[in-house]
């Protein structure tokens, strides 16, 4: 029997009595990091990385039955060693690493490659098998250096500025939204946040991330700044009532999904940012030659495709069922 099965439930480890990243209610969850499509409320127990605790009591609420454990740390479930090492997804993002009678096990939870100063960067892992996410598994995702991307949004805020319009840069509000913030240069102008953003802010100076100040964009700083302010969004903010306060505008939206061209117009944003929290098609063929392992599973995202790419190369693949397609970070 595998040492990880797939149920209603999410992922299964049998031998120690737990699951990973369970998107139903259960006894033991080992929970990779803090987003939604990740972390579910309800849960007995959840295991989750010392870094990472701080989000998910912001996720999951105060009576949540969070255990903290420190990054490579390991421990025993059920005879099963368990240890969690970073992801370089978002803070705290975690891959599992599962051992049992000699067998090592790894599911990726979300990863990138990419240099980030708000959380741990990705660690590779040696194991038999490994479970990769493939949210952007496809060869057109090539992702270019966050300084790049940066200096856009910088020339972007700029220009708006000349217009006399505000720059409202959508983000995903835990991940995104803070790395964005921990890049952006804050002398060109003022920096607001929509509260679902600020939520997690002071989680991540806790754990020592530097980030600057970023006030809450209400109505009385809302109209001071008008005109010159960057201010971080989530998606959903997006053709609310709360978003023509800063009217006249300037929409841009800063996600993987923006290097599929017709993803702006569908967004109906005025300019994208190829910007994502997630491995790139490169960096997710580095991850799995670097795993060694003898059988990769994937799951999340474009599944059949990484899958058949890896079987005509002579790889034992095979695609893993999961309970969401994908959720508010899949950017």
């Amino acid at each position: 029997m595998p040492l990880i099965t797939t149920t209603d439930a999410g992922l299964y480890c049998a031998a120690g009595g737990f699951y990973i990243d369970p998107w139903r209610p259960v006894d033991r969850a080992v929970v990779t990091h803090a987003h939604a499509d990740h972390a579910t409320s309800g849960q007995g127990r959840v295991l989750t990385t010392t870094p990472g605790a701080g989000v998910m009591r912001a996720r999951l609420g105060p009576d949540a039955a969070i255990e903290p454990l420190a990054y490579g740390t390991r421990l025993d479930l059920g005879g099963v060693g368990v240890s969690l090492h970073p992801s370089g997804h978002i803070l705290g993002a975690a891959q599992v690493r599962v051992e049992h009678r000699g067998e090592v096990w790894v599911s990726s939870g979300d990863y990138k490659l990419t240099e980030d100063p708000t959380c741990a960067p990705f660690e590779p892992l040696r194991c038999d098998t490994f479970v990769t996410e493939a949210t952007f598994a496809l060869p057109i995702y090539r992702w270019r250096t966050p300084v790049t991307v940066i200096d856009d949004v910088h020339a972007w805020w700029r220009a708006n500025q000349e217009r006399a319009r505000t720059s409202v840069l959508l983000a995903y509000s835990l991940g995104k939204a803070q790395r964005l913030l921990a890049l952006l240069d804050p002398e060109i102008g003022p920096v607001l946040a929509h509260g679902a953003v600020l939520r997690f802010v002071g989680a991540y100076r806790e754990q020592g991330i530097a980030l600057p100040d970023a006030a809450h964009a209400e109505p009385s700083r809302i109209l001071a700044t008008k005109g010159r302010a960057l201010v971080l969004a989530p998606p959903s903010a997006a053709g609310s009532p709360w978003i023509r306060r800063f009217d006249p505008f300037s929409l841009g939206f800063a996600s993987g999904q923006m290097r599929v061209r017709g993803a702006r117009r569908q967004r109906a944003v005025d300019r994208g940012f190829v910007l994502s929290d997630h491995a790139d098609w490169p960096q997710l063929l580095r991850a799995i030659e670097a795993s060694e392992a003898e059988r990769v599973l994937v799951t999340h995202g474009q599944t059949h495709a990484l899958t058949r790419w890896l079987q005509e190369r002579g790889r034992d693949a095979a695609e893993l069922r999961a309970g969401f397609a994908g959720g508010e970070d899949d950017g």
